[in-house]
């Protein structure tokens, strides 16, 4: 009896290790439950749209182009870019009077002007006429400003150059040099855009 149990327990001790062996063998051939990066990347279409929504800028591009109007863009656009959008300049265009290479940013205006809207001087006939558009006038006409000297006009050119046009009056007041005093008088002499 003591033979016959011996002998069971081995046959039941070779059947669980076989049982074991058999479980690791069944589970390391099963393809892993978890998510892999790719596997993330796929399943999350919406997220992925919504960010790419929210990356896009919505830029107007007026005056000399061949398709004026507001085109949606990549948040790492260029003038260039927008102004290739629009169909590229028509014959009446003065080229010069754009900075192509400046990056563009959500709600922003470029009108493209004219040859001869801007007159030999550094003054374009707008200015002339009334108020100066300080998102596209040049050191010149700033100066021309009430409370503004070489040094503001050029602090105001590199404020527009490294963060893009002005989109209210009051982001004026970003300008080194510019406080509530000066914007005051600057209010009802400049245009934006």
């Amino acid at each position: 009896m003591i033979h016959l149990l011996r002998k069971n327990l081995f046959a039941i001790g070779i059947g669980i290790t076989a049982l074991i062996v058999l479980f690791f063998m069944i589970n390391r051939e099963k393809p892993s439950t978890t998510i892999t990066p790719l596997e993330q990347e796929t399943s999350l279409p919406n997220e992925t749209n919504l960010e790419s929504n929210e990356s896009q800028l919505m830029v107007d591009i007026k005056g000399e182009v061949m398709s004026p109007g507001v085109y949606d863009m990549p948040s790492d656009a260029r003038v260039k870019d927008v102004v290739d959008a629009a169909g590229g300049f028509t014959k009446d265009a003065d080229q010069q009077m754009i900075n192509l290479a400046q990056k563009v940013l959500d709600e922003m205006i470029i009108i493209v002007p004219k040859h001869g809207e801007m007159e030999s001087d550094g003054t374009s006939e707008q200015s002339k006429q009334g108020k100066v558009r300080i998102n596209y006038a040049s050191e010149e006409e700033i100066q021309q400003l009430p409370g503004i000297g070489p040094s503001k006009a050029r602090a105001i050119i590199q404020y527009r150059e490294e963060f893009g046009y002005f989109k209210q009056v009051e982001d004026l007041l970003e300008v080194s040099g510019i406080g509530e005093k000066t914007l005051d008088a600057l209010k009802e002499e400049i245009q934006i855009p």
